[in-house]
């Protein structure tokens, strides 16, 4: 299984927030870049970006720091936030994003989601977040009536290949994540499943390793320290640290 740090963006800054809430910010580093790195010396191969202005106001915002973070050597970038046209999925990747995430284009737009899929194939990721089995858009401030699971299999159906599933009410609560989702989720035949949200605790790492989880974002947990990257990193691996 691989790890994903999360670096999330807002004014520049490395932040994070509580179920999503704007108005529950916790700003971590002034300097994403340097977080990243810190990330890499780590051992981490992975980052994972979220420009969260970008994802409130529907267009990118954040552009510097993401240009900067997909420019660190030896890490793979997907990025997300904010992104609803064509134009901004080829920029990211002309910067060296690996992989770009589409969230609310997904619910809003979903032929345009269809096409990117079989255009830009495993360069696409989707990305579902649920409030009480509910998809939720715009940055989380709305939750339309969905079902997240049923969503999911469609986005399968129509070629995504990669779904980043974060189950709202988890996430920056620190007290763990939605274990039975994944396990719903994992019956999707060909859908690589990332776990976000509320990831916190070693054993729910190799929870999700020894359920075929493709990968896990961490991201509060690293950054007040209840866990340390590169013992997940080493548990995602199967290589349990002592």
């Amino acid at each position: 299984m691989q790890i994903f740090p999360a670096i999330d963006l807002s004014g520049g800054q490395v932040v994070r927030l509580r179920q999503g809430d704007y108005e529950d910010m916790q700003v971590y580093a002034t300097d994403p870049e340097r977080v990243a790195m810190d990330f890499l010396e780590q051992g981490a191969t992975n980052l994972h970006v979220v420009d969260l202005d970008g994802a409130k106001e529907g267009t990118a915002v954040n552009t510097g720091a993401i240009q900067a973070l997909c420019g660190v050597e030896g890490l793979f970038v997907e990025v997300g936030g904010g992104i609803r046209d064509e134009a901004r999925i080829e920029h990211y990747l002309a910067l060296g994003a690996g992989r770009v995430i589409l969230g609310t284009a997904a619910i809003r737009n979903f032929p345009f989601v269809e096409e990117m899929a079989k255009k830009h194939s495993s360069k696409i990721a989707v990305g579902v977040d649920a409030r009480n089995g509910r998809v939720a858009v715009s940055g989380w401030l709305e939750t339309t009536d969905v079902d997240s699971l049923q969503f999911c299999t469609k986005l399968r159906d129509a070629g995504v290949r990669t779904v980043i599933y974060t189950d709202i009410a988890k996430d920056g609560e620190l007290t763990g994540t939605n274990l039975d989702a994944y396990r719903a989720l994992r019956e999707i035949e060909g859908l690589s499943i990332v776990a976000s949200g509320g990831i916190s605790f070693e054993h729910e790492i190799a929870a999700l390793r020894d359920m075929g989880t493709y990968a896990a974002i961490l991201g509060k947990a690293l950054y007040v320290g209840k866990l340390s990257l590169s013992r997940a990193i080493a548990i995602a691996a199967g290589k349990e640290p002592q």
